[in-house]
């Protein structure tokens, strides 16, 4: 059961990221641009790494579904709610790059008032953390997930740094 949900997830996030390249195709026609092309390919490699690896320890140990597994399950089935949440209110210009529109305005709503980058604090940190606990990969937690923080803390500061010289003086949108 382990495996299976870790594999449902896995293609839910595919699904996602159809989602995302469709948005960074028209945002590029429309003459929008990329940032941090370089971390982003990071961030990548490390959520693949990350998967990949859950799903081996899953293997090697075994891992049945038990008390711990289910609040790792409570945790993904949150990350991947916070992530529609957070697809719906950025619509078309949503992306797993970190891209602009034209004229980009910052979303004026109160989850991103109220959580700075929502999309990783309420996704991915619980994301990740739901599938260590869901697959006891504790290993991969303690080597990779270390790494993966210091890559998302990189591509915060980019978004930070675009919000503050790009997206803020635009203006906002209420959504």
């Amino acid at each position: 059961m382990v495996l299976a949900i870790i594999l449902v997830t896995f293609f839910i996030r595919l699904i996602f990221l159809k989602r995302s390249i469709e948005n960074e195709k028209r945002i590029l026609s429309n003459g929008g641009k990329e940032f941090g092309v370089e971390n982003t390919k990071r961030l990548t490699m490390a959520h693949i790494v990350f998967y990949l690896s859950c799903l081996v320890e899953a293997m090697v140990h075994k891992t049945i579904f038990d008390g711990m597994g289910m609040v790792g399950l409570v945790l993904l089935i949150f990350s991947m709610l916070m992530l529609m949440l957070v697809i719906h209110l950025l619509g078309d210009i949503w992306t797993v790059k970190l891209m602009l529109v034209n004229n980009h305005k910052y979303v004026d709503h109160i989850l991103f008032r109220t959580v700075k980058h929502p999309n990783y604090f309420l996704n991915i940190l619980p994301e990740l953390i739901g599938l260590t606990l869901l697959s006891h990969a504790y290993v991969t937690f303690v080597l990779v997930f270390p790494v993966y923080a210091v890559i998302l803390y990189r591509r915060i500061a980019e978004e930070e740094k675009l919000l503050h010289e790009v997206i803020i003086p635009n203006g906002s949108i209420k959504r």
